[in-house]
C-alpha cells in the first residue's frame, strides 16, 4: 500500500510538472510587456484574486516585497467594499482567476481602472469578462488538473504561483536587487541576520587546502584532492597568499596535455588571486561571489595571510554551516 501512495504522489507531481511545462513553453510576448510594465510603475503592485487565487496571490504580493517591489494584496470583496480607497493612479493590478469569470473579481476592476490602474490578468479565460477588462493577459491554461475529478485549483494554482515567482525574479535582475538589498528587507528574519554577520563567523578554519608555493605540482594536486574543497590555497614561507590553483586551472593544464606532476605548483597558479577579507560583511562577500562567478574564496587577514576559506553554501545557509567552529545542521531559512 505504502507503494501505492508513493506511485500516486508521483503522478500529481507528473501532472504538475505537465502543467508548469505547457506554460512555460507558451511564455511569449505578453510576458515579456508584464515584466515592463511592472518595472515602470511608479506606484505599487496591487494582488487581487479570490478563494485559492487569492491565497496564491498573497504570496505573490510578498515574495515581490521582500524582493524590491512594493506589493500588497487586496481581497476583491473587502475591495468593493472601501479597500479601493488604497489605489492609486500608477499602480499596476495583477488579478488571478483561472478562469477569468470570478463575479467578486471582476465587480471592481472597472473602479480599479478609472482609479488609474493598469491591469496584468493571469487566466486561462482568455475571451472571459476579465481578458476584456485587463490591459495584458498572461496565459496560465494547463493541461489538467491533478485533482482525479480535473476539479480543484491543483495543477492551475502552481502555475499561477510559480508565473509569480518568474515575474519577481525578473524584476530582480531588471532591479539588480542584491543580497545586501534581501539583508535590507529582512532586518529581523534569520537570513537577514546571517547576511550581516562577519566572514569571519562563517569561514572554515581547519583542515584547510593550504601548501607552500614551494611543492610540486603533483603534491598541490594532493592537497586539492584531500580537502574538498576544489581548490588549494599557495603561501609563502610566512603563510601569506600567493596564489590559487583550482579545479578549472587543472582541467585546462590536462586538456592542453602540458601537465608535468614535478614542476612547480607556483609556474602553474593563479597568482595575486581574489579573495576576502576577515573585516568583510557575508552580504558584502556573497554580492562579490555573484559578480564573479565564483564558489570558494580563501580569507585574508590585514597582513595577507591566510585567515581561512569560505564556500557560497556557507554564506547563503545550503547544508551545514559552520559558526565559528561550531557546526550546525539545519539551515537559517
Amino acid at each position: 500500500m505504502t507503494d501505492d501512495w508513493i506511485e500516486r504522489g508521483k503522478d500529481v507531481l507528473d501532472i504538475e510538472m505537465e502543467a508548469l511545462a505547457s506554460v512555460r513553453n507558451s511564455l511569449g510576448p505578453s510576458f515579456v510587456a508584464a515584466v515592463h510594465m511592472l518595472a515602470a510603475c511608479t506606484g505599487r503592485v496591487v494582488i487581487t484574486g479570490i478563494g485559492k487565487s487569492g491565497l496564491v496571490g498573497r504570496k505573490i504580493a510578498a515574495t515581490l516585497s521582500s524582493t524590491g517591489t512594493p506589493a500588497f494584496f487586496l481581497h476583491p470583496v473587502e475591495g468593493a467594499h472601501g479597500d479601493l480607497g488604497s489605489i492609486r493612479g500608477g499602480d499596476v493590478v495583477i488579478a488571478i482567476s483561472y478562469s477569468g469569470r470570478t463575479e467578486e473579481l471582476n465587480a471592481i476592476l472597472p473602479s480599479l481602472r478609472s482609479l488609474g490602474a493598469r491591469v496584468i490578468a493571469i487566466t486561462s479565460g482568455l475571451h472571459s469578462p476579465l481578458a476584456a477588462l485587463s490591459d495584458l493577459l498572461i496565459d496560465c491554461t494547463v493541461p489538467r488538473e491533478a485533482c482525479p475529478m480535473n476539479l480543484a485549483p491543483t495543477s492551475s494554482t502552481t502555475v499561477a504561483l510559480a508565473l509569480g515567482d518568474a515575474l519577481a525574479v525578473c524584476l530582480m535582475d531588471i532591479k539588480a536587487f542584491t543580497a545586501k538589498d534581501f539583508r535590507r528587507y529582512h532586518p529581523g528574519g534569520s537570513l537577514g541576520r546571517h547576511l550581516s554577520l562577519s566572514v569571519t563567523d562563517l569561514m572554515r578554519t581547519e583542515a584547510l587546502p593550504l601548501t607552500d608555493d614551494s611543492v610540486s605540482f603533483g603534491e598541490a594536486l594532493r592537497v586539492l584532492d584531500k580537502g574538498g574543497y576544489g581548490t588549494v590555497l599557495l603561501t609563502d614561507g610566512c603563510r601569506r597568499l600567493t596564489g590559487i590553483l583550482t579545479d578549472g586551472d587543472i582541467r585546462r593544464v590536462l586538456c592542453r596535455g602540458t601537465a608535468d606532476f614535478d614542476q612547480a605548483a607556483a609556474r602553474l597558479m593563479t597568482r595575486s588571486p581574489l579573495y576576502a577579507q576577515t573585516a568583510m560583511s557575508v552580504a558584502e562577500l556573497v554580492d562579490m561571489m555573484e559578480q564573479k562567478a565564483i564558489t570558494v574564496l580563501p580569507v585574508v587577514n590585514d597582513d595577507g595571510t591566510v585567515a581561512g576559506i569560505v564556500h557560497m553554501h556557507d554564506l547563503l545557509g545550503k547544508g551545514r554551516i559552520h559558526f565559528s567552529g561550531i557546526n550546525f545542521s539545519e539551515s537559517p531559512w
